[in-house]
C-alpha cells in the first residue's frame, strides 16, 4: 500500500514537473480587442500559468499587416480577438497554422464553422452584431430623431455628427463595409457611403473609438459593434444602442496561431485556455459584452442577443478572401477616403 501510494505521488510529481517545464517561458501575443479585456486576459493567464505574456494591442487590420510583414521571421505566436475577416484572410494567405483544440466540440455552431471554413487555422471566440450607439443627451439638446435604420444616418441634421473607423485599420469598419455591400449590392453601398461621408466627422483608427467619442459628447453617433455601445452604457454614459432595421452584419471574433510561432506549445496552451467556459464567462468583468463561443460560458445579461436582431447571412468566406478584401478597400480609398471631410 505504501509503495503504491508513493508510486502515485512520484508519478504525479513527475507529471507536474513535466507540465510546468512545458508551460514555462514566454508567449508573444497580439490582442485585437478593447485594451481592458486584453489586460484582464493577460493577467488571468499569467496567474494560472508559468508563462510570461508579451502583449501588444493592435486593431485587426494592423495585426494582419504586421503578421504579413513578418511572415519570413515571425515575431508573434498568437493573435487573439478582432474581427474574423482578417483572420480568415491570414489563413487564406498561409500566415497562420492549423490547430484543432480539444475544446472544439464545446463551441457554438458559428465558432465551429469559422474553424472549418479556415481549414482550422482560426476559431471563433466570441460574436457580436454591428449597429451604432448615440448620445441621448446630445440628441435631446439638438432635437435629433433616433436613427433606427441605415437610411436614417443620411439625415442632413447629422452633418458632422457621426464617426466610424477606417476599414483599412479596423475590422469593425471593414465588417460595416462588407455588410452594406451584402445588404444593398456593391454599387448601391458605395453610393450610400458617399452620401454618408457628408455626415462623418472622423474616420478613426480603432473600431470602438467612435462610440467612446459619443459617450464623451465629442460626437453624436458612433457606428460600432453593439456590444461596444452597451459597454459605454454600462460605464454610466448616456449611450443608447441601435440594431439597424434593414438588417446588419456581425463579427465572429477569432483566434489564430501564427505560422512559424517560436513558442508554439505556449500558444496552444493559451488557445485551449481561452476557449474554456470559465475564461469566457470572465469577459463580462471587463465590461466586454460579446456572445461567448463556448456553449457552457455565461452570457452577460447586457449582451445584445442575435435572436433580437435582424441579421444578414454574412458571407465570411467571400469577404475574408484576400482578393475581395483588397478590391473593396481599394475602392473605399478611391471613392470615399479621397473625398473625406
Amino acid at each position: 500500500m505504501k509503495t503504491t501510494t508513493a508510486g502515485i505521488l512520484l508519478m504525479a510529481a513527475t507529471a507536474l514537473t513535466a507540465t510546468s517545464a512545458k508551460a514555462a517561458g514566454t508567449l508573444n501575443l497580439i490582442c485585437s480587442a478593447d485594451v481592458v479585456i486584453c489586460e484582464q486576459m493577460k493577467g488571468d493567464f499569467e496567474k494560472d500559468h508559468d508563462i510570461k505574456v508579451n502583449m501588444v494591442r493592435l486593431s485587426s487590420g494592423e495585426t494582419y499587416a504586421k503578421i504579413r510583414a513578418e511572415a519570413r521571421n515571425p515575431k508573434t505566436d498568437l493573435w487573439w480577438a478582432g474581427t474574423g475577416d482578417p483572420h480568415m484572410q491570414a489563413a487564406s494567405d498561409g500566415l497562420t497554422q492549423e490547430y484543432k483544440s480539444p475544446l472544439l466540440d464545446q463551441l457554438q455552431d458559428w465558432a465551429q464553422k469559422q474553424a472549418e471554413g479556415s481549414g482550422f487555422k482560426t476559431v471563433g471566440v466570441y460574436a457580436g452584431a454591428l449597429g451604432w450607439g448615440y448620445n441621448t443627451e446630445i440628441f435631446k439638446t439638438k432635437g435629433f430623431t433616433e436613427p433606427k435604420c441605415w437610411a436614417d444616418l443620411l439625415n442632413p441634421a447629422f452633418k458632422g455628427e457621426i464617426q466610424i473607423a477606417n476599414p483599412n485599420s479596423s475590422g469593425t469598419a471593414y465588417t460595416a463595409l462588407a455588410s452594406l455591400v451584402q445588404i444593398m449590392g456593391e454599387d448601391q453601398a458605395f453610393d450610400y457611403l458617399k452620401k454618408l461621408n457628408a455626415n462623418i466627422s472622423q474616420y478613426t483608427k480603432s473600431g470602438s473609438a467612435p462610440v467612446k467619442a459619443a459617450a464623451r459628447g465629442e460626437t453624436a453617433i458612433g457606428i460600432v459593434f453593439m456590444h461596444d455601445a452597451v459597454a459605454q452604457t454600462a460605464e454610466g454614459f448616456p449611450v443608447k444602442s441601435v440594431a439597424p432595421c434593414e438588417g446588419t452584419g456581425y463579427e465572429i471574433g477569432s483566434m489564430s496561431i501564427v505560422k512559424g510561432a517560436k513558442n508554439l506549445d505556449n500558444a496552444k496552451i493559451w488557445y485551449d485556455w481561452a476557449l474554456s467556459p470559465a475564461v469566457q464567462s470572465r469577459m463580462k468583468d471587463a465590461k466586454s459584452f460579446q456572445l461567448p463561443s463556448n456553449k457552457a460560458a455565461e452570457i452577460p445579461k447586457e449582451a445584445p442577443r442575435f435572436e433580437d436582431i435582424k441579421l444578414i447571412d454574412y458571407d465570411f468566406k467571400t469577404y475574408g478572401d484576400p482578393a475581395k478584401r483588397k478590391e473593396l478597400l481599394e475602392r473605399w480609398d478611391r471613392e470615399i477616403s479621397a473625398n473625406a471631410n
